[in-house]
């Protein structure tokens, strides 16, 4: 009888021990299937698909009449107005395109700013003598492409608020300089000081402050650029993006930027 009950007792448990397997693998199978399932075999199609990255950089071309979204006749290019490059990808919280960022100018006197096209209305051309290369073509121009709005940035910070990310003032050590804090500035000192990158190569000056309600200088206009007083765009930075330097005297701004950079950044239209 003993022996018979141990029987019994290890049937059971090999009972036991089969179903908790048959359960630990249908547990294993249906966690592996929740966890999959964002996941999908996808082959890149050429002709169908593009990388974002791709994108970034393009050339934009503006054209008066309409594009059709065909090969690229053989003199089709020259009738283009080449406006600007596409500086970033805007998506919705669902994930689809909504805009692309492009900064226009550089054509009649105009100083770069970044404007939003609808990704709707950006038109795909292939070129016909390679099939894979295409260009990217709005119907406008080139007036439509200068009234366009400013993009800008929605963050909470000043220079955010103006369209760019807020600089870190540059550390500067020059013989006979000494670094001025903000509560010794005048706008006498400011108006008309040379501003200056990090290798002391000249940016442009700084022709207008702005105050505060309380009366205190806050910002600073940067006129960079341009050649005799022509040509020039406005920036606008504020005081604690900047090094100021004082030798008897004399005045030096720095900022941790480069002539190109600061002209890439939004015009400050007063």
């Amino acid at each position: 009888m003993l022996h018979t009950k141990n029987k019994a007792t290890h049937s059971k448990t090999m009972q036991f021990l089969a179903t908790a397997a048959t359960a630990l693998v249908l547990g294993t199978s249906a966690y592996a299937d929740a966890h999959t399932t964002a996941f999908m075999e996808f082959k890149f199609d050429a002709a169908q698909n593009l990388n974002a990255s791709e994108l970034i950089g393009m050339r934009v071309y503006a054209s008066e009449s309409d594009i059709a979204n065909e090969p690229l006749a053989a003199d089709g290019e020259k009738e283009w107005d080449d406006i600007g490059e596409i500086n970033e990808i805007v998506l919705t919280r669902s994930g689809e395109v909504s805009s692309v960022i492009v900064g226009v100018g550089g054509f009649l006197s105009i100083g770069e700013k970044d404007v939003a096209i609808d990704m709707s209305q950006l038109q795909i051309v292939a070129d016909q003598d390679d099939a894979d290369d295409f260009f990217l073509v709005i119907k406008a121009n080139v007036a439509g492409v200068t009234d366009a709005p400013s993009y800008t940035r929605a963050d909470t910070d000043m220079g955010s608020s103006m369209g760019r990310s807020t600089l870190t003032p540059p550390m500067i050590n020059r013989d006979g300089y000494e670094a001025v804090v903000i509560e010794q500035l005048t706008s006498e000192m400011l108006t008309g000081a040379r501003v200056y990158g990090l290798n002391d190569e000249d940016v442009g000056e700084i022709s207008e402050l702005l105050l505060a309600v309380d009366g205190k200088i806050e910002r600073a206009v940067i006129d960079v650029g341009g050649f005799l007083g022509m040509g020039e765009k406005p920036v606008a930075v504020t005081l604690e993006e900047l090094t100021i330097m004082q030798s008897e005297g004399d005045v030096r701004v720095y900022i941790e930027s480069t002539q190109e950079a600061l002209e890439a950044q939004p015009n400050y239209d007063g």
